[in-house]
């Protein structure tokens, strides 16, 4: 009796870019509805903090285990999130828990970026509190093999372009040449 290595289907890479539009589309989303809410005092807000945190758990942790892997930043740049076992990329979502530790790391950053944002006119250092995120996120550069952040890393999972969304870098990248092409004539 053989062993037989029955071949992974291919999942093609996420691009860089557009993982980062995707996060920074769902950031922005939950960021405006959080600082609509927040006070117009400088300072930490507890009550804008708190409504960040509730937002970026339904948005990036309920939304993508009922939404096959995807997020409203995902769905719109066709990314899915996908869970890896030994270094293989696995046809299936990660669990809730895993979703839930992925997203408390990237959203801890998240908030940190948010509450830097919020106190950058008052206090022009709170731009350091980018640099978690873009240490955890930047990893991803560094991995040219699976292009995982740490995040990623620590609890096994993967992003993969996806058929299934609203393909907006597609449509801007038309928009855009269509408007070069305007220019032009």
């Amino acid at each position: 009796m053989t062993i037989e290595h029955v071949r992974q289907k291919h999942y093609p890479k996420a691009d860089i870019g557009r993982r980062g539009m995707a996060l920074g589309l769902d950031f922005f989303v939950v960021w405006l509805v959080s600082s609509l809410l927040g006070g117009s005092d400088i300072g930490i807000q507890f009550a804008e903090i708190l409504v960040f945190v509730i937002l970026w758990l339904v948005l990036r942790v309920l939304l993508v285990y009922n939404n096959q892997g995807q997020s409203l930043g995902r769905w719109a740049f066709d990314l899915k999130v996908l869970e890896v076992e030994d270094g293989e990329i696995i046809s299936r979502i990660p669990d809730l828990q895993a979703l839930v530790k992925r997203e408390a790391i990237v959203g801890l950053g998240a908030l940190l970026v948010s509450i830097a944002l919020s106190n950058i006119r008052a206090n022009p250092t709170a731009i350091l509190l980018v640099f978690p995120l873009a240490i955890d996120c930047g990893t991803a550069l560094s991995d040219t093999q699976m292009r995982q952040a740490l995040h990623d890393r620590y609890c096994g999972t993967f992003i993969v372009s996806s058929r299934r969304g609203y393909s907006l870098d597609i449509k801007i990248k038309k928009l855009v040449e269509n408007i070069r092409q305007n220019v032009r004539r």
